[in-house]
C-alpha cells in the first residue's frame, strides 16, 4: 500500500506539476484582487476534482467498453508519461502538462480562467487524466490501493490548491531557476516510472513468452 500511495504521489506531482499551476495562476490574476484570486482558485480545483475523479472511478469501464487491456495501457500511457517527463526534464513544453501558445492567447480574453485553462488542461492536463486511469488500473482490484491512489490524487489537488493561493509567495521564493531545477528532477523520476510501466505492460502482454 505505501508502495502504490508513493508511486502515485510521484507520479502525479510530476504530471499535474503544483508549481507550474501556481507560476501559470500567478501570471493569470496578476491584476486580480485578493478574494478574486480566492475564489477562482477553489473553483478550479473543485472542476479539476470532478474531472479527474471520473477517470479514476470510471476509467477501467471505458477501457473495457473500448476492449483495451492492461497491457495495452501500461505500455501506451507509459509512453505518454516518458514523454512528458522528457518534456520536464529538458524544460519544454509541447501541451501536455502545460497550455499551447493558442491556448494561452484564448485565455488571456477569457474573464473567468477557472475552468479554462486552470482546472482543464492545466490541473486536469492529459497527463494526469491518463496517469489516473494508468494507477488505478495498476492496482488489479485490491480496494485498498485503489482508495490509497484516490487519497493521494485528493492530497496532490490540495496542494495543488495551496500552491495557488500561495503563488505569488512560491514565484518569489523559488524564482524561474528554482521552479524549473524541482521540475527537471521530476521529470527525471517520471520518466523512469515511465519505463517501468512500458515493461511491465510488455511482461504482461506475453511479448517476450513465458
Amino acid at each position: 500500500m505505501i508502495d502504490t500511495a508513493i508511486l502515485a504521489f510521484t507520479t502525479l506531482f510530476a504530471t499535474i506539476g503544483p508549481l507550474d499551476v501556481a507560476a501559470m495562476f500567478a501570471v493569470l490574476t496578476v491584476n486580480d484582487s485578493a478574494a478574486v484570486r480566492r475564489r477562482t482558485a477553489l473553483r478550479s480545483t473543485f472542476v479539476a476534482t470532478v474531472i479527474l475523479l471520473v477517470f479514476a472511478l470510471l476509467g477501467e469501464v471505458m477501457l473495457k467498453s473500448l476492449g483495451i487491456s492492461l497491457a495495452a495501457l501500461q505500455i501506451g500511457g507509459g509512453i505518454l508519461l516518458l514523454l512528458i517527463g522528457i518534456e520536464m526534464a529538458f524544460a519544454i513544453s509541447s501541451g501536455a502538462t502545460s497550455t499551447t501558445d493558442e491556448e494561452k492567447q484564448e485565455a488571456a480574453t477569457r474573464q473567468d480562467i477557472a475552468v479554462f485553462p486552470l482546472a482543464t488542461p492545466l490541473i486536469a492536463g492529459p497527463g494526469a487524466m491518463g496517469a489516473v486511469i494508468l494507477l488505478m488500473a495498476a492496482t488489479d482490484g485490491v480496494i485498498v490501493l485503489k482508495l490509497a491512489v484516490v487519497a493521494m490524487l485528493l492530497l496532490m489537488l490540495l496542494l495543488t490548491l495551496l500552491s495557488m493561493l500561495l503563488a505569488t509567495h512560491i514565484y518569489r521564493l523559488l524564482g524561474v531557476t528554482g521552479m524549473h531545477v524541482i521540475s527537471r528532477v521530476m521529470g527525471v523520476l517520471l520518466s523512469a516510472l515511465a519505463v517501468q510501466f512500458i515493461l511491465d505492460g510488455i511482461q504482461k502482454s506475453g511479448l517476450l513468452g513465458n
